[in-house]
Order: structure tokens, then C-alpha cells, then sequence
């Protein structure tokens, strides 16, 4: 009895062990010249991401050699845009994305319409506040 005991303690540090080295984040070294390709607008700060976070671009970036020339493009402009955002931003982007994933389809034009009407007035706000925006030459 005392030997099972042992045996299925060692079987489940073991497999403490294997899942704590997948769970690990992945350099950037190890990535496939594929994902490189792939996720290159992301190379300077790979390393800092959160595994969970690489997890998703890896998936991101089996999906890569499928698309076309402009797709490809259009990937890396995000991923340009993304690598710029604070932290603080990044987790208000995805906030943002789960909130809008829960919209019904036939209402997501709407809701799309909204908020480009909502921005728009924004960023309008500050040119017709009155304010001018530089202190008048004297």
C-alpha cells in the first residue's frame, strides 16, 4: 500500500511538473520563422507577454499563411497598432471586444454606427468648445 502511495504522488508531481512547462510563456526563439513572420510587429516585446496572451496570437498566427497580401498587411497594422497600447489600454480594448462579442449579430451594425458617432463627437468636442486650441499670437 505504502508503495502505490508513493507511486501516485510521484505521478502527480510529474504531471505538476509537465503542465507547469506548458503553461510557461514561449520565447520568442522558439517560435516557428512561420510565427515569426506572423507575429513580427510583436518580436521587441514577445517575451513580456503573458502566456496566455501568446497563446492567443500562436493561434492567430497558424491562421497567417492562408490570407492574401492585404490581409497579411492589415494583420500586421494591428499588431503594430496593439504593441503601442499601455497595459491599462490593452485590458479596455479586450473589455471592449468581450462586451461587443455579447451584442446579437443582427445588431452589431448598430451598435458599430454608435460608437464611430460617439467618437466622432469626441474628438469634435475640443474644436467647438469655444477654447481655442493655441494661445493667440501677441
Amino acid at each position: 500500500m505504502n508503495l502505490l502511495l508513493r507511486l501516485t504522488f510521484a505521478c502527480a508531481i510529474s504531471a505538476l511538473f509537465c503542465l507547469s512547462a506548458l503553461a510557461a510563456p514561449l520565447p520568442w526563439v522558439q517560435l516557428t520563422p512561420a510565427q515569426q513572420e506572423a507575429l513580427a510587429p510583436l518580436s521587441n516585446e514577445w517575451n513580456t507577454l503573458p502566456e496566455k496572451q501568446q497563446q492567443h496570437f500562436i493561434k492567430l498566427a497558424k491562421r497567417y499563411p492562408r490570407l492574401d497580401a492585404m490581409q497579411k498587411q492589415r494583420l500586421h497594422e494591428r499588431l503594430i497598432h496593439w504593441g503601442k497600447l499601455t497595459p491599462e489600454q490593452r485590458k479596455q480594448a479586450r473589455d471592449k471586444y468581450r462586451a461587443f462579442s455579447k451584442v446579437p449579430v443582427k445588431d452589431r451594425e448598430q451598435v458599430k454606427q454608435m460608437v464611430r458617432q460617439q467618437e466622432a463627437e469626441k474628438l469634435a468636442a475640443p474644436a467647438t468648445s469655444g477654447v481655442p486650441a493655441t494661445a493667440p499670437a501677441r
